[in-house]
Formats: structure tokens, sequence, C-alpha cells
């Protein structure tokens, strides 16, 4: 749990991972009188990141990205990705035995249509799969033909004989200093929104909600502290956790209490299987069909509902809002000495991505608090940067070249909070359509910063404001703006993002969210600006007949004004810029010191003279 885990640059898999694992898998499917099987990335916990134990798309097919999946038949096979890894994909597999194949336009239930043929038998593992992603599979599979048939055992398991073990990190509680609220008082308070829903019960299958439910944090994963487990919680707020009993210490025990029984995890379905004549309530979105499918055949009526700790979660209490405070500005402090280290030493253009990485991460570790990276760093230099979601390796290492831009996308997990931050720098002298760019995104950030917006808005309804600037000009990007930010839990964290995909959930005061819009030019050079803000209630307007919310940025670090063309804003996007430089130099001030501190107090400077 203290012990961080560095970034490294060398990816796992290539083509050799197929050459080598087909054969295994395709035997296994022989021994089980099945033709194919469906291997999608997810694991039973719905993880963002994997346990190498649960990597068995990796193992499978040798592609390590975040996202995709495969179907292996008897004769052929298929790796399906969305854009992002078109190129990843073929070349971490073997395209001689994987078709490359579209993961969003297509999707596994598309290839199956498509490419299945009548009477054959194409296996699958329903705990990877959710409801409606099996809904779409059945009925791609009936009109080819098809039969799915769901497995006991994943024959991936059977077939990787040196599959690592899962992992045993100790769960230790997560202090009320930091949680502002006793889990007796949450289980509570989840307890009656069950009873009020008109359930018995709710299976919580979410890592993150479980963490957050019984204030404690864990280490089964890197990037989130989080203990892979199961609960299940009454309408009496008594819950049932069910977790490897080898990660609980005797503090753990005496922390969860007599109202939380332990159970071992292996007993978990027959546990679902016990609530015959229950309703119990499931999130369609976190639980796997198998819940479900254990569930009903175990004589439960379900209900089909949002996980109930996920907005309680996300609605931060003034402790967790103010732990949030209290770690960004932290994080500021080592991101303000790696900011003074890019405008100064990494300036000759000799300094590389994976370098750059590894000094601002060396910084972060000088933060005794320091637990994790939030998330494996974006260091992007020159066209790498036009890629958003861009990992360097060793393969892909670029220089910090003389004349380009240096996109730079981190975090850190403290036990207080979460952080996660974009700026973006010029190495040698800017062009002009940088610096337009730049300061089109920086407009886009300022007035997603500045709005106020009645009780009931969307992030939805607001993220016109981040793109206005850059649609005028005829230009936008193809992420979202703004997703939701846990407590010491994930950096991605839902149901409040800022996106244009429709989301129905409105923001509520203690939402924590990002601020990051951007523009990429392919083959050129990449811009973000990313802060973390919390939403408020807003100051009464003068004169307004209606009260506000708002926003109160979290992140304190200067934002880079060498980019930025001062005749593109307005005298209140400069007031801003002004008053948050300001916010940085008090907040981070007292944490610098020599050549930094005087580098501070330059970059955060009022811009004198600029003028609209």
């Amino acid at each position: 749990m203290t012990q961080m885990i560095s970034q490294t640059f060398d990816v796992k898999g290539g083509p050799h991972y197929g050459r080598e694992n087909l054969p295994k898998l395709r035997a296994a499917l022989t021994t089980l009188g099945l033709d194919g099987f469906l291997i999608p990335h997810e694991d039973e916990y719905d993880n963002e990141y994997l346990p190498d134990c649960n990597e068995r798309l990796l193992w499978a097919t040798g592609f390590s990205g975040s996202a995709g999946a495969a179907i292996v038949m008897a004769d052929r096979a298929a790796l399906l990705v969305d854009g992002r890894y078109t190129a990843q994909g073929r070349q971490q597999t073997d395209t001689a035995l994987f078709d490359q194949c579209d993961l969003v336009g297509q999707g596994l239930y598309g290839w199956i249509e498509e490419n299945g043929r009548k009477g054959e038998k194409i296996g699958y593992d329903a705990r990877l799969h959710s409801p409606a992603a099996l809904d779409l599979l059945e009925t791609a599979a009936m009109r080819a033909g098809v039969e799915l048939v769901s497995v006991e055992q994943n024959p991936i398991d059977v077939a990787w004989t040196d599959r690592p073990a899962a992992p045993k990190a100790d769960i230790i509680p997560h202090p009320i200093e930091f949680s502002g609220e006793e889990h007796s008082s949450k289980r509570q308070r989840i307890g009656i929104a069950i009873e009020r829903g008109g359930a018995d019960a709710a299976v919580i299958t979410a890592p993150p909600s479980i963490a957050w439910l019984f204030n404690v944090r864990g280490g089964d994963v890197s990037r989130s502290p989080l203990p892979l487990s199961a609960a299940l919680i009454h309408k009496d707020g008594t819950a049932t956790f069910f977790v490897d009993p080898d990660k609980l210490t005797d503090e753990t025990r005496s922390h969860l209490g007599n109202e939380i029984a332990v159970r071992p995890e292996s007993e978990f379905g027959p546990a679902l299987a016990e609530l015959d004549g229950k309703t119990v309530r499931v999130d369609p979105t976190t639980a796997s069909a198998w819940v479900f499918e254990t569930l009903k055949s175990g004589g439960a009526e379900v209900q089909s509902l949002e996980d109930p700790v996920m907005r309680p979660k996300a609605a931060k209490n003034p402790a967790e809002v103010e732990g949030s405070r209290q770690a960004h500005i932290r994080d500021g402090g080592a991101i303000a000495r790696f900011l003074h280290w890019l405008d100064t030493e990494a300036q000759s253009g000799e300094v590389d991505e994976i370098q750059a990485a590894q000094k601002l991460e060396s910084l972060r570790k000088e933060l005794p608090e320091l637990r994790d990276l939030s998330f494996d760093t974006i260091s992007g230099a020159q066209g790498n940067a036009a890629f958003a979601h861009y990992r360097v390796s060793e393969a892909s290492n670029l220089k910090l070249a003389k004349g380009s831009l240096f996109l730079v996308d981190s975090g850190g997990q403290y036990p207080d909070g979460t952080t996660d931050i974009t700026r973006t720098v010029p190495i040698g002298d800017p062009t002009a359509e940088m610096k337009t760019q730049y300061t089109r995104v920086l407009k886009g950030h300022i007035a997603l910063s500045m709005v106020r917006f009645p009780k009931g808005t969307t992030g939805t309804q607001l993220d016109i404001l981040a793109r206005f600037p850059l649609w005028q000009a005829g230009f936008d990007y193809d992420h979202g703006t703004g997703h939701g930010v846990g407590s010491f839990l994930g950096v991605h964290e839902g149901p409040q993002r800022i996106s244009k995909a429709p989301n129905s959930v409105a923001l509520e005061p203690g939402m924590i969210l990002s601020n990051e819009p951007g523009y990429y030019k392919e083959d050129g050079f990449g811009i973000r600006i990313e802060n973390l803000q919390v939403v408020t209630e807003a100051a009464d307007i003068p004169g307004g007949e209606r009260p506000m919310l708002g926003f109160e940025t979290v992140t304190v670090a200067p934002i880079h004004k060498g980019l930025i063309d001062t005749h593109l804003l307005t005298a209140d996007e400069i007031a801003w810029l002004d008053n948050y430089h300001a916010l940085v130099r008090s907040k981070v001030m007292p944490l610098v010191d020599g050549d930094v501190a005087d580098w501070l107090i330059r970059a955060t400077e009022p811009m004198a003279g600029a003028t609209p």
C-alpha cells in the first residue's frame, strides 16, 4: 500500500504472445467442445487498471492497450481496438494470426454477425461482460446462427499455466480525518436509500464504491488504492465484505466492526444464490452478467439501478474537499519545481520524453505523503503530443526539440486527495500558430472556470463553453472536457462528467471534475490545459433571481504565459488569469526557494500591459 510503483517505459506485449499462446488456448477450447472464445479487456471488477493476473487479452494476443477485445476461433482470430490503438494493435499482434478490426464501429457483436458460421459454439465468461453487452452478443449470435455458451471456468485461466498470483496487498483503514464520515453513518445512509427504492439489499461490485463505503483502501492494482473484493449491503445498513481474509490486518478487522461480516470472496456466488425471495439492487454498468444470472437463478428479484454508493461518493464532503485542496498545494510545489526545470535545463533540446517523466516522478517522490502516481504520466513531445492519450515507451521516445511544444499530463495519489494536471510548455520559441491555438484552448478553459449555472445543470450542457473558441475558428478536440476524480481513489470517477456525449447527471456541490480542453495537430503538436475544480455554491449574483453553482479551482500551478497571445483575450479573461496566478503564488511560494522561487514570481506576475 505504501510502496511507490514507479512508471516503466517498456511496453508489455508483442506478436510472440499470440504465437505462443493461441495454440494453448485453442487446445483448451477443444477440450470444452467450443469453436471459439470471446476475450474482452475487462476483468471481474470492471477495473480501469488490471492486476497482472487479469491481463487475459494481453496474454492471448500481445496487445497491451487499455481498450480492446479479441475473438479466437479454431481457424481464425481477430483483435478489435478503437482509433487510439490502431497502430499499436498492428505492432503488438501477429497480423498473420489476428485480423485487425474496429472495436467501436463493429465490436464483438458486429464481428459475430458478419463472420460467425452457422452451428459454431462460441464461449464467453459471464463475469467479464455487462448485461447490456451480452444482450448485443446474443442478438448477433442468433442472427448468425451461432450458439453462445457460458463457461464455468475461463479457458484462458486454464491454459495460462504461469499466470501470476492474485494480488494480496493489505487493506488498511482510511482515517476519519480524510474520509470525513464514519462508515457506520455511510452504511446507514445507503441502507435508507436502498429501502426507499423498494429493495432489501444491494450488490456492490465496484472496488472504488467498496473502498469508500467501508472507509478502507488497498493496493491490488497500480495507480488506484483499491481492494479487489465484492460487497452486499442490506437496507438496515449491515453488510457483508467478500474479500481474501489474508488482506485484512487486525487493525482493519477492528475498524470494520461487528456490522460488517467478512467472508472469503469465493463465497460471493453462493451468497448471491441465498437471496431467494429478496429484492436486490444491482448496477448493470458495473456488475457483470454473471451477477445478474446468479441472483435470478437463486430466486431473487433483481432491481437494475445505479450503484447506490456512486453519487454519495462523487459529492465530496468538507473533509474530502479540504483534503483535495491540501493535496493539490503539496503537488503544486513539485509541479513548480518541474516547470522551472522545463523552462531552464530542458530548454537544451537534448532532454527526451522518458527523462522528463522520470524527472517529474522524482520530484513527486520527494513528498513523503505520495503513495503512487494516479496514472502513467503522459509525456508528449513534438508530434507525439498530438495523440491525446499517448504513452511514451522506449520505442516511441522523442526529444523535447527546440521550436516544439511539450505536453505533460500527470497526477499523484495522496491519502487526502488525488491530483491530475496537464500543462503545455514551449521548448525554444513557439510559432504564431502554436500561440494562437494555445490561447484558444486557454479561453475555453477560462470560460469553464468562470461559469455560474443553476442547480440541475449537467456537464453536457457546459461542455460547449470549453469548445466555443475552437469551434468559432473551425477546430475541435475528440475527447471529453472533464471527468470526475475520486478522493484518494480513481483519477477517473463517475457518474459526473463534462462531455459532448449525453449525460443526465446534474452537477452537485462537492463533485470534483477536470477542466481540460485541448487542440491536437497531427504530426505537429498537442496542447492541453487541465486543472481540477470542485463544484461549489456560488456567491449571490447582484440582481439575480436564482441561486447558482460554480467551480473552485483546486489545482495550483502556473499556466505558461509565453504561449499566450494577449490580443485574443478579453479584459475579464486576463483578470481571471491574474487572479489565478495570484492564488498559485500564495499557495506554492512557501514550498519553494532559491531559483525556483524567483522563477515562480516571474511565472505568476500579472499580465503587465496586456490589453485585449
